[in-house]
């Protein structure tokens, strides 16, 4: 039996996987909720984690530290729930989200500090001073 290649076919196998992964996503969306980007910055005396989170209500974050994790927890509220059938499009994300990251035990977890002004999070990790680089003075004989 001979195969005879049809890129038709092919074409609409790859269009109806991408939808499919697409759906899938979405419904993964809905469930788990969204994932704010996060950017983690290192300096010689401290990490900087920032988020963003635009349209979060201040009063919707919750920021802890335990067992060696720094988790954010929150949520965004979709605008006029109220009138849901009268949107047009729903692409921004909202519901609970979560995130995690492990910190490294150079830190100092109980010196962490979180600022939040215009959608962003920072989260300020200071190293602990034993980890931080020290300058060593050579001595010069002759």
């Amino acid at each position: 039996m001979r195969y005879r290649w049809n890129p038709w076919e092919d074409l609409q196998r790859e269009v109806n996987s991408l939808f499919e992964s697409r759906q899938r996503r979405g419904e993964e969306s809905a469930e788990w909720g969204w994932k704010p980007p996060v950017d983690i910055y290192e300096d010689n005396e401290s990490y900087l984690l920032v988020a963003e989170l635009p349209g979060v209500d201040s009063s919707k974050v919750d920021l802890r530290v335990e067992d060696g994790r720094l988790t954010i927890h929150g949520s965004r509220e979709l605008e006029h729930a109220d009138k849901k059938e009268n949107y047009h499009r729903v692409e921004r994300l909202h519901g609970a989200f979560s995130r995690t990251f492990s910190l490294p035990n150079t830190v100092q977890q109980d010196k962490i500090q979180a600022e939040y002004k215009h959608g962003l999070l920072r989260v300020m990790i200071p190293k602990r001073a034993e980890v931080l680089p020290k300058q060593i003075s050579v001595k010069i004989t002759e």
